[in-house]
């Protein structure tokens, strides 16, 4: 009796689906494609049976090739039994009066993983295969991909660089009015207890008038520079305008806490400075308010309250903390 025979020889079968099984009626391996040889590792040695090479992931509970083609017909899902784990999809036939299967295999969604593993190129697949033209679209895609987060990324930090240089004071580095209006804001809003001080500097025009404006920033840098070592990092500190500063101290209103951290800022102000050579002395007087004793917290009202004190200890001497009994309360 004739053996089984090929519609195509196996170099046409090659050609046409580098990728194919050819088995004989029982499951034992005849021949593979040239891709699907690199998938397995080599051509299978002489026996080889289908099941000893795959695991079939569908149709559930079928082992055998034959098992295969009566489950799902046409179409099934293997994984090799080596260590590629690179899914495989594939349809089926029987051949000269079931003698021989034919089966011919593809990578389906593990296409990327499979070309990247074996180092797969357009001469790998037949030619009217369209694997490498989707590859090189989600090669394309994934470029794009890329480059629209790297822009999104450097779009998010000029914005975080424009909304904190909206934020800061550009001589002294302090956050200036506009953030000390919104934290403000933000801790009136949650019912926040909070400190304030209103500092001004004493004799700070006679520094601009006798040593000029450079003397005077460098002043305003320094008294800029022992605010923050005096405040936590939850705290803030303020230059609203000229020689004035605020500082909000967040979750302290105990009127001997914000009173000795202001005596702290007096005493570190009124050390001398060195200004291009010239000893300058300043002082600084403040005024407190703090958030609990109005009814309802504002804004605009807990400065106004310690600007309020901060003109009391104006008017008692200067180079002092006040705090004053809130008004209209």
């Amino acid at each position: 009796m004739p053996g089984p025979v090929c519609p195509l020889p196996v170099d046409g079968l090659s050609r046409f689906m580098p990728m194919y099984l050819l088995l004989d009626g029982e499951g034992t391996i005849l021949s593979v494609g040239p891709t699907l040889a690199r998938v397995l590792d080599g051509i299978p040695p002489p026996g080889a049976r289908f099941e000893d090479l795959f695991e079939v992931r569908s149709p559930g509970g079928a082992v055998t090739v034959a098992e295969v083609l009566d489950r799902a017909g046409q179409r099934f899902r293997l994984m090799p039994r080596n260590r590629s784990k690179i899914g495989l999809r594939g349809v089926g036939m029987r051949l000269d009066e079931g003698r021989l299967i034919l089966l011919n295999l593809s990578f389906g969604i593990d296409l990327i993983a499979a070309v990247r593993k074996f180092s797969l190129s357009d001469a790998d697949f037949a030619a009217t295969d369209l694997a490498m033209e989707l590859l090189y679209l989600a090669e394309a895609n994934a470029a794009v991909t890329r480059e629209l987060r790297a822009l999104n990324l450097r779009l998010e930090g000029a914005r975080m660089a424009a909304e904190e240089e909206a934020l800061t004071d550009p001589l002294t580095g302090l956050r200036n009015r506009r953030a000390a209006d919104l934290l403000l804001e933000r801790l009136c809003a949650a019912k926040a207890g909070f400190g304030l001080l209103h500092i001004d500097l004493d004799y700070f025009k006679k520094v601009n008038d006798s040593l000029g404006h450079a003397a005077g920033d460098h002043v305003l840098a320094t008294v800029s520079r022992i605010l923050a070592d005096q405040i936590r990092a939850d705290d803030c500190a303020v230059r609203i305008g000229g020689d004035e500063f605020v500082v909000i101290i967040v979750n302290r209103t105990e009127e001997r806490v914000l009173r000795t951290i202001a005596e702290r800022i007096i005493a570190r102000v009124s050390d001398p400075i060195d200004a291009q050579g010239s000893e300058v002395r300043i002082s600084a007087s403040v005024g407190i308010a703090r958030s609990v004793d109005l009814t309802p917290c504002e804004p605009a009202r807990i400065l106004a309250e310690a600007d309020r004190a901060l003109y009391a200890a104006k008017r008692a001497g200067r180079g002092r903390a006040v705090l004053l009994a809130p008004q209209g309360n």
